[in-house]
Formats: structure tokens, sequence, C-alpha cells
């Protein structure tokens, strides 16, 4: 009997192959999309190790780099710790089905995802969720809702199922989407202001094509004998939950409803701490069954004020946002910041613009690249009122940043308009819900407040969902205690004309569309409010940039005169470095770009450049100096290394006996340039027609001069990850 499947995804098989390699894991998959091969194992502890009441699940996904024929950079020519791309999709593996395990199953788990061959055209994330959901299905490990993922694009005005990564780049959605035969488990999604309901039907097509791969999966299982393992589910007495209940339910619930985070803890856990003094300290197993208790009965008070009161703890409407107040430009030396806070949820957000040394270089699996927008998140355990050591930011806040990141990048103005690297920082001093929202929304308002000729304003909101059976409610703005007790995390972001970024996780295992349909149409009502609330504050971007950012000049050279910039050993270039201190970036391509901290210096480097680069045009005056003398007339430097003769004819009107009766060495004269014999690289000059032309006009024709500097005050495009240019920098 086979243990392969194989169907049809997107125009292009998709194969599963079951214990073929890892086979001392409790399950392995070996899956291909196209040449791109991840194996993907499952394998669980057989006893539980310690008491539990958690699913301690390790998923690790990593991209070998002998996938794409590349040995690893750098002086350690081995794979390394994880990288950020390798977090972000052992995160997106273990989001869908860390909520499809059973209830009572503690047993440490992990998923180990290794990318074997990557064809740099069918991404692996996909594979890693089918591949983790095939290992864990046709395993004795108890997971026995198996999932499908697919990724969504709209090009040209056309949905595409599993778009090859060249085609993701001219793509208005980048969607992903896991589910089971009943709905869907997870949304991540990055769009260019696509609008709602287009991606609601993205989603249903996502959805057809999950069902397939869950009807496969389902059929190779029916075929096969797997037995999987029982599950006990540990369960509290009901005598003794109902005494807890009768006692403590209706002051827990008054505490629940203290509109202050702090102020609610400490209330909830007088309350716990109470109930915990009565019970001696070496009954460790009746200490942790009574707070089991307590927990679970502060999860059925919030639920039920939800569902069956219609209130939330906090006296909030279901669709009403928190109090939002926000401050711009508090930080005089950063170059933008803002402090934006919604409710008991606090960003502080800054901009930093850099150069072109500034951007981030990526080594992946494919083209070199580099990076001129980035997002940093971090979350101090002050903002939460904890203690701990602030170390390396971990797989949390890698996720959040990423999420703003992708939310705001469609704003970012493209390279050629706006030439600088640009970091936003996002500091979270204050956490009740919804950080990377309100990330979002600071990092926005830092960057009009730095000056940056954003495309769009963009703004987050971050929903909620309290669902038992057919019953439910959707919560705009969720607080941290309907996140915790609640049943979904919805995160949307977007314009005024629609999204650019969806993240949803849920802890139950499907939504129906119509239900994520419903949430965002309530997100975008609540979207546009926060926008309001921004726009109010700053409408557009500041007219100048910070005193203190860089300035940047941008020229375009002949790619031909690229070498005489440089110089003999990089001569000229040092020297135009050195007389200036401007930071300078030549492309083989004649793209010229200048960065100083003073505008003067930078506009002197310009000049130089311009210089040097200048070329020769018929009917074009030059003032030069005369570098030879020769009986049939002068030669002229009208620019640098650029000679031209002044014939003795040309000298004056009149007939001259001796070039030295008009002209001597070293003297500077006025020409205009009479003909240009490039065949023979030879310039001919006139003294005599500028005279001549003096006569009949008082207007001498002057100089044209190629300039396509800017200062990037302007916007259009979107800049992405770009691939390195040849190029010089000074």
């Amino acid at each position: 009997m086979s243990n392969n499947i194989n169907l049809e995804i997107g125009g292009r098989n998709l194969s599963i192959e079951i214990g073929k390699v890892g086979r001392q894991a409790d399950g392995s998959a070996f899956v291909r999309y196209g040449d791109t091969i991840m194996l993907v194992t499952a394998t669980s502890k057989k006893e539980v190790s310690g008491e539990k009441n958690f699913l301690p699940l390790i998923v690790d996904y990593r991209e070998n780099t002998y996938a794409a024929g590349k040995i690893p950079g750098g002086f350690f020519k081995r794979e390394g710790k994880p990288s950020e791309r390798e977090i972000l999709v052992a995160r997106m593996i273990d989001r869908p089905i860390r909520p499809l395990f059973p209830k009572g199953y503690f047993q440490d788990t992990q998923i180990v995802a290794l990318l074997l061959s990557a064809d740099l055209e069918n991404e692996p994330d996909t594979l890693g969720i089918i591949g983790a959901s095939a290992a864990l299905y046709f395993s004795e490990i108890p997971f026995t809702t198996p999932l499908g993922a697919v990724k969504i694009g709209y090009i040209d005005d056309q949905f595409v199922v599993n778009p090859a990564a060249s085609l993701l780049e001219k793509s208005r959605l980048n969607m992903m989407v896991a589910g089971n035969e009943d709905g869907i488990c997870m949304i991540e999604a990055g769009a260019n202001e696509v609008g709602e309901e287009k991606i609601v039907e993205g989603l249903i097509l996502a959805q057809e094509e999950i069902r397939k791969i869950v009807a496969a999966q389902r059929e190779l299982f029916n075929q096969l004998s797997i037995t999987k393992t029982e599950v006990k589910v540990k369960v509290q007495e009901a005598e003794k939950v109902k005494q807890v209940e009768d006692e403590i339910a209706a002051e827990l619930l008054q505490a629940m409803q203290i509109k202050q985070k702090k102020a609610s803890e400490r209330a909830s856990q007088e309350i716990l701490n109470r109930l915990l003094a009565r019970i001696p300290k070496e009954n460790t197993e009746e200490i942790a069954a009574t707070k089991d208790i307590f927990y679970n009965l502060e999860k059925k008070l919030v639920r039920d004020l939800v569902l069956n009161k219609g209130q939330r703890a906090d006296g909030r409407a279901f669709n009403e946002l928190r109090p939002i107040s926000i401050e711009v430009g508090l930080l005089p030396r950063t170059h933008g910041s803002a402090l934006f806070t919604r409710g008991e949820t606090q960003s502080l957000a800054t901009v930093t613009l850099g150069t072109f040394e500034d951007v981030q270089r990526l080594d992946g699996l494919g083209e070199e690249a580099e990076k001129r927008f980035m997002l940093h998140y971090n979350f101090p355990p002050f903002s939460v009122g904890e203690v701990s050591f602030m170390r390396a930011p971990g797989r949390r806040e890698i996720g959040h940043g990423a999420l703003a990141e992708k939310a705001i990048l469609p704003a970012i103005p493209d390279e050629e308009t706006f030439p600088y690297t640009i970091r936003i920082v996002s500091d979270i001093l204050e956490s009740n819900g919804s950080s990377s929202m309100a990330t979002v929304c600071g990092g926005t308002l830092a960057l009009l407040d730095a000056g940056v000729p954003l495309k769009m304003v963009v703004a987050g909101i971050a929903l909620g969902l309290v669902k038992e059976g057919e019953r439910y409610a959707i919560l705009t703005d969720i607080a941290g205690l309907e996140d915790h007790h609640g049943d979904m995390d919805f995160k949307v972001t977007g314009s005024d004309q629609g999204v650019t970024a969806i993240q949803m996780d849920l802890k139950i295992p499907y939504l129906p569309v119509q239900i994520i349909r419903e949430a965002f149409t309530q997100s975008r009502e609540a979207r546009l409010q926060v926008l309001d609330k921004m726009k109010a504050v700053l409408p557009a971007q500041r007219p100048q940039l910070s005193v203190y950012a860089p300035r940047i000049l941008t020229l375009f050279i002949n790619p031909e005169k690229v070498s005489d910039v440089i110089g003999p050993a990089g001569k000229m270039i040092k020297k135009i470095v050195a007389q200036t201190n401007a930071k300078i970036d030549i492309e083989e391509t004649g793209k010229v770009t200048i960065a100083s901290t003073d505008m003067n210096a930078a506009e002197k480097a310009r000049e130089m450049i311009r210089e040097i680069t200048a070329e020769v045009e018929i009917g074009q005056i030059y003032t030069g100096k005369v570098v030879r003398l020769e009986e049939y007339g002068a030669f002229v430097e009208i620019l640098p290394s650029i000679v031209g003769l002044l014939h003795i004819s040309e000298v004056a009107p009149y007939r001259i006996r001796s070039i030295k009766d008009e002209i001597s060495l070293g003297q500077t004269v006025t020409v205009k340039v009479i003909d240009i014999d490039e065949e023979n690289n030879r310039i001919r000059l006139s003294k005599k027609a500028l005279e001549e032309g003096n006569q009949s006009s008082n207007e001498p024709s002057q100089p044209r001069e190629r300039d396509n500097s800017h200062d990037g005050q302007q916007s259009h495009g979107a800049p992405g990850h770009h691939p390195r240019n040849n190029r010089n920098r000074y």
C-alpha cells in the first residue's frame, strides 16, 4: 500500500510521502512542490514531565543553504542561530496547529521543518504547515484534524493560487491561508490597499484548495492502521468547583470590571490568595487544582458577560474603541517621534533616517539583497509590570515587528523619490492588548513627523471573538483580558482605501468565512475612526526634514564617466570626499548619491562631480585655461581633462599676425564650441563667434547643464528588498 499523496494545487503537483525518511520520529512527511522539498517531523515525549496545564509545543524551521546551492557567508561556514525569516516561518507553522491539539494533552512535542531543496520560485512556508499537519496526523500523537495551506496572490485583477516568487513582486496581495475542511484557521497577509470584500473572495478560493489537501490526507489515513494515543482529561470535582464559584464569582466579576488593569489584577489576585491561604503549602495538588478552578471561572465570567449580558468587562460597547491620545515631535534629537496611546497600551515610535551605508544586507537562499526600510519592536518587562532580564528580541518581538513593518511598507516612498534608509523603533511603554497595532499607528505618525512623504496614512486595529456554538460576538479593540480568554486575535491594518496587512489567529479549530467577513466590516469602521484621530493631529508630513537628518542629493552621469569620477586608484573621489566630508555612492549605471548632514557640503560635492562629468556640446560657451600655444592656435582646457583648439583664425573678427599677440599661456578665456569631431576626438573653439554674437544679441547662449538631482521630497512607488548593484561607496 502506497504511503504517498499526489494532487494538483495551483497548476503544479503537490506530493507528500509519509515515513520515507526520519523514521525514528513519531511522524515524518517528505513534501515536494516543484523543486522545493521539505522534511517535517513530529516527535513527542511519552510521559508528561512535571505538573503542566499547558501544551509545551516547540516548532523549529531551518533553511539549509545547500538547498539553493550556496555556502553560508561570513567567517563560520555553517548555519548558525535561526534568522528572522526562519523564526517567522516557524511561528507561521505553529499558529494554526497549536489550537488543534486535544484538551488535556500536555506532552512535550516538537515539530522540526528542514528545507532540503529550494527552487526559489515555490515558497516553502505553505509546505511547512502541510508537512507539520501530515507528520502529526500520520503518527500516534493525538492530532486528528489535518490542515491545508495555500498562498493567494492578486495579479492583474485575477486571483492566483500559490503564485511563484517572481510573480509575487507585482501582486497587490500576498496572503497565506491555513484551514481545515470546515473553515479558516489562520491568515497572514500583506497587501497594497486591497478592499476587504476582495480579500474575502480570496479566502473563499483558498478554502476550496485547502479542502482538497485535507481530503487527500483523510483518504490516506483511512487506508492505514494508525492508533492515536488516548488523552485523559483531568476533571475537577464538581462539588469543589461549585463551592469555589458560589464563594467568589460575584466578587471576582466585580474585580474584573475595574477599568484600570493593575487595580483589576490586584483585586483578582487578592481573591486567589485568600483561597490559597487556606491550603497547606505541602498540598501542591490541591493548590494547583484551586488555581485551575479560579482561572477557569475567570474565563467563564468574561465570556458569560459578553454572550449572555451583552457587556464587556471594561463597560465598552462591542464596537467601541478605547480613548486615544497622540503626541508627536516629543523627542527633539530624533528625526521623528510619536507617542500613541490607546487605552492602557502605549507605543513610543521613533524614526531614524540613514544613508545608503545604513541599509540592511540580507544573505538568504536567493539573490543577495538590501533592505532600506526596517521596523523593530521592543517589549520591555516594565510595560506589563513584570521583572525579567532584557535580552535579545524573542520570537514574539520579531513577529510583532514583522507584522507592523509589513503594514507600513506599502506607504514608504520609493528610493528614487526619497533615497533614505528608514528605521522605525517601537518601544512599548505600557501594554494591555494590541501593542502591534499601536506600533503601526505610532510608526506612521513618527514617519510623518520626520517629513517622510508617505503614499498613504496607515492605522491598525485588533478585534476579538467570543463564540459558543452558534452564538458569537465580535469585539473591537480588544484589551488583554479579552485577548486572553477570547477565541480570536484578528489584526487588520490599512488606509482609508484598503487593507495593507492581516494577521488572524484562533484558539478554536476554525471560523467560517461569514464571521470573518463581519470582522472585516467591523475592523474597517474602527480603522477609519483611528485614521481620523491621527490625521487631526498630523494631516501630512512635515514640510522639512529634521535639522539632524542627513541630506541626500542624487544625480545621474554618463556611465562612461564613472571611471573619471573615481580616478586612478580612487584619487579623484577621495579628493572630493576629503574636501567635503560627504558620503558618495557611485553605481555602474551612472547613478551618484551624495549624503551629508551639511547641505552646503553635499552641494559642493555635487558641483565637483558635475565639473568632472560635464560633456561638451556644440554651441555651448565655456571659460577655460590656455594650456598650450602653437603658431596655428591655442589649446584651451574647457573642462577637466578636455582640451579644445582655438585656431588663430577664430581668435578675433580681424586678421592677427601671431597668436601670442592676443593670447598668453595660462590665460583664462571664454570660448564657444563650434565643432566636435568625435571620430578623431577633436574640439574646435571660437572666441570670434562670441564677439560676433554679442553684436547681434545682448543675451549670448548659456551652457546647458544636465541636472537630475533631487532632495527626495515627493512621493510615488514602494520599496522592498533590492538586489545589490555593482557600486563604489566612499
